[in-house]
């Protein structure tokens, strides 16, 4: 068997690896919004890890083995990189800065969070994901406060038995109450596991593969942290949704400016 090195997770830092690491920042600021994104949630936003969380803390591991192609974990991760918004499913609109999936850089997330089990999301969601890390094997994204999980998602490339492997490997938990329930009760899980699916045999499929996606989740700590419940303040989700309801009410403010 051949396999690479395991892709690095955050608080890993390796000297070596410094150049692709984002610098530390206090809160989040956007230079550039990529055209059709909404600069909602993210701007002045502090990224957030599974710690300052609310709820249980899963270990969730996505992985497609690419069968039958020679392809090595580098050109996975370009091709990954550079199609990270069209690998996504219809109602997921991602929109990475015109810098690309780089250390430090933002990537826009617009779409529709669930309420019932079994249903499509119908609740409005904008925020976005800072790139923590990027090499030619991996890249790590975190998550912003008010973003449903406080946590960060890897993924990443490797050779196992003489085939690539692509992953998608998350540590996180519900920002807060109102997130928890909806992971748990409402359809949440089982839409991020479709997404990740879905994200993965894109991937597969991009080098003619047929790709079959192995789930694998671990709880890693049952116990809620209710010193976080206030996270709720800052849910996307609830925001979102006040900000669009609110659009009559600025667009009447604007035609009294003129």
């Amino acid at each position: 068997m051949t396999a690479s090195v395991p892709p690095v997770q955050p608080g890993e830092g390796r000297p070596s690896d410094a150049a692709h690491w984002a610098r530390p920042v206090s809160k989040l600021k956007v230079s550039d919004v990529p055209v059709g994104a909404i600069n909602l949630n993210v701007e002045g936003r502090e990224v957030v890890g599974p710690l300052q969380g609310f709820g249980q803390m899963w270990q969730n591991t996505f992985r497609v083995r690419l069968n039958g192609v020679t392809v090595s974990p580098a050109e996975v991760i370009r091709a990954w990189k550079e199609n990270i918004a069209s690998f996504q499913p219809s109602d997921n609109h991602f929109y990475p800065s015109l810098a690309g999936v780089k250390p430090g850089e933002v990537v826009f997330i617009d779409t529709r969070l669930p309420v019932l089990p079994g249903l499509p999301g119908i609740l409005p969601f904008a925020s976005g994901v800072m790139v923590l890390y990027a090499d030619d094997e991996c890249f790590t994204v975190m998550t912003p406060e008010g973003f449903p999980e406080a946590g960060w998602n890897t993924f990443s490339a490797y050779v196992e038995d003489e085939c690539a492997v692509a992953q998608v490997q998350s540590i996180v938990r519900a920002n807060d109450p109102i997130y928890e329930i909806g992971l748990r009760f409402m359809g949440g899980a089982r839409k991020q596991e479709q997404t990740w699916t879905y994200v993965l045999t894109a991937l597969a499929a991009h080098f003619g593969v047929a790709g079959q996606v192995q789930v694998h989740k671990t709880c890693l700590d049952p116990q809620l942290q209710w010193s976080q419940a206030k996270n709720v303040w800052h849910n996307a989700g609830i925001r979102t949704t006040l900000y669009i309801l609110a659009a009559p009410l600025r667009w009447v403010g604007k035609l009294f400016k003129r």
